[in-house]
């Protein structure tokens, strides 16, 4: 798919192949698995390039066989690929879901943790709407890390917005080093998305208002609390919307998926209730699948309990 005009929302972060069961059951006993692109930020601009925004996703892939099936499925999902790099020396991760006992990352010393500032030196992320990055990102090398403060910096001067999702990572980050580095890169940004269970084991937050107390620079704090609901801290005020009760197949990538929905329902114009509830209807897809990437509704979702969406 060729994609000649300028992206109103780029995304920039690692992709993975992610290998996960057809089914609700542990990879110990799974015998059918499937392939799937994995990757907070091309999550975002899948779901936002379904939504009608369009979407650019910036990365490397190590120059082989899982890099190509990688953007050959993000491209077939109407994302921008122009900018994504193949790495001949470095190879794709990846990572393997294990449901109800979390993920198994293999990603030490991928293409994708070799971006650098240099990575998007040509990319005119000015011109976009909004710029989106995560967490992940900064964790994966020093370089990546640069890779973020430098894009940071680019979009602070500019007219764009910079969204950034905390996507707390434990495993990602040497002991006692997340905390005080996502606070800082959080607060630098326009739009931040983090989880109160994040915000609590990260700062030690309780409630939403306490993260809008360490976090006094971005204009809007989206906090999600799981199958309670999210709430919306801006400079006018603050709004809360419960979550839509739902049957959890599985919850990876419904962070991602209602961070799309809420930043397409800003893009569009919408309030602080609407655009809390684009995110959470965007997340109950991937909550009913296996997926992280689901474009429509199951002929028959079932209701139930609770909506982890952080």
């Amino acid at each position: 798919m060729l994609h000649t005009s300028n992206p109103r929302l780029i995304t920039i972060g690692e992709t993975m192949m992610m290998v996960t069961p057809s089914r609700a059951e542990s990879l110990a006993t799974a015998d059918d698995v499937r392939l799937h692109p994995g990757g907070a930020e091309s999550n975002v601009a899948c779901h936002a390039a379904h939504l009608g925004i369009p979407s650019a996703w910036v990365s490397a892939v190590g120059d082989d066989v899982l890099g190509r099936r990688i953007v050959r499925a993000i491209e077939e999902r109407g994302v921008d690929t122009r900018w994504v790099t193949a790495d001949p020396e470095a190879p794709t991760g990846v990572y393997f879901k294990d449901p109800g006992h979390g993920v198994l990352y293999y990603r030490r010393g991928s293409a994708a943790s070799r971006m650098s500032p240099a990575s998007v030196a040509g990319i005119p992320l000015e011109d976009a709407d909004i710029v989106h990055l995560s967490g992940i990102t900064p964790a994966l090398s020093v370089t990546c890390a640069a890779l973020v403060d430098a894009v940071i910096d680019r979009v602070a001067a500019s007219t764009a917005t910079l969204t950034f999702d905390v996507n707390y990572r434990p495993s990602l980050w040497p002991e006692g080093a997340a905390a005080g580095e996502l606070r800082r890169l959080a607060d630098r940004a326009d739009v931040v998305f983090v989880g109160l269970d994040e915000a609590q084991a990260l700062w030690g937050c309780a409630t939403p208002d306490d993260v809008r107390g360490l976090l006094p620079g971005p204009d809007r704090i989206v906090v999600k609390d799981g199958g309670i609901g999210a709430t919306e801290l801006g400079r006018d005020g603050t709004v809360f919307e419960p979550a839509i009760p739902t049957e959890v197949l599985e919850a990876v990538g419904a962070g991602d998926a209602f961070a799309a929905g809420y930043l397409a329902a800003s893009l569009n114009g919408a309030g602080a209730s609407e655009r809390l509830r684009a995110g959470h209807e965007r997340a109950r897809l991937v909550l009913l699948s296996m997926s992280d990437f689901v474009a429509d509704p199951p002929a028959a979702a079932p209701a139930a309990l609770t909506q982890p969406t952080s």
